[in-house]
């Protein structure tokens, strides 16, 4: 499904990510974790296509096509969805309207014809029962007003309405307390097929306990250094990421 290879990128002249090389197949979860600086928000910027970080070297392939010849709207399009660290307040702009206009556009895209407004609202009460929300988020503006914990449940709510094939849910556990955070989890998992995929990044090993991962990368001064199972998340929870600095010094 995504196909990163040899990826240098960075931002105002910066290089961040030196080297990246990852491979995701769909039904896969995959975990970036790492210390703060390593690169971790700008690969999954550069995947989701934001202007402001420039591609110096590599390809990133999706589905067989070249993700750097498309715009972010046209990635979101083929079926990328990234949640953002910290989602945006949007005031004056209903969660309903928001919605109804991004799946609307990327039907649009795809040659389809608006959905029917009967048929948006019973999936978006369907969707909001599934991550236990109250259907009162509808009719708020985007984001505003909304907690930490309503933010990113939300996100996860944009993500189930939109069905991508690929969610790249960037420190969506940062600022949850255990029980924002597992009903998120909750949500993750209840949307995850054999024809999508998942990749969580985080610092914390506490994420994978709810949305466990078939595989673990830790990325250090811009390269994945380390890769393995659900196991490797442990083992930095034990060691800290001192030890694989040292491991990388060696």
């Amino acid at each position: 499904m995504l196909k990163v290879s040899n990826l240098h990128a960075g931002i105002d002249g910066n290089e961040i990510l030196q080297g990246i090389d990852l491979e995701i197949k769909p039904g896969e979860v995959h975990a970036i974790m790492g210390p703060n600086g390593s690169g971790k928000s700008t690969l999954s910027s550069v995947i989701a296509g934001r202007e402001d970080y420039e591609v110096t070297q590599g390809h990133i392939d999706f589905e067989g096509e070249d993700l750097l010849d498309l715009e972010a709207d046209e990635r979101a399009h083929k079926g990328i969805f990234l949640s953002f660290q910290y989602p945006v307040e949007i005031p004056g702009v209903t969660v309903t309207n928001f919605l109804k206009t991004a799946i609307n556009e990327m039907r649009k895209a795809q040659g389809l014809e608006a959905m029917a407004a009967n048929v948006m609202l019973k999936k978006m009460r369907e969707k909001m029962a599934l991550l236990e929300m109250d259907k009162g988020f509808l009719s708020r503006s985007l984001n505003e007003g909304f907690s930490g914990g309503e933010k990113k449940r939300n996100e996860i709510f944009q993500m189930a309405m939109l069905e991508p094939k690929l969610a790249i849910l960037d420190e969506t556990d940062s600022g949850l307390d255990i029980d924002a955070l597992r009903i998120v989890a909750n949500g993750v998992n209840k949307l995850k097929t054999s024809k999508n995929a998942v990749l969580v990044i985080t610092h914390y090993q506490r994420l994978l306990e709810y949305i466990v991962p078939d595989y673990v990368h830790v990325l250090h001064k811009g390269k994945i250094v380390k890769s393995g199972d659900k196991n490797l998340a442990l083992e930095l929870e034990e060691k800290g990421y001192d030890w694989l600095k040292e491991e990388t010094t060696v």
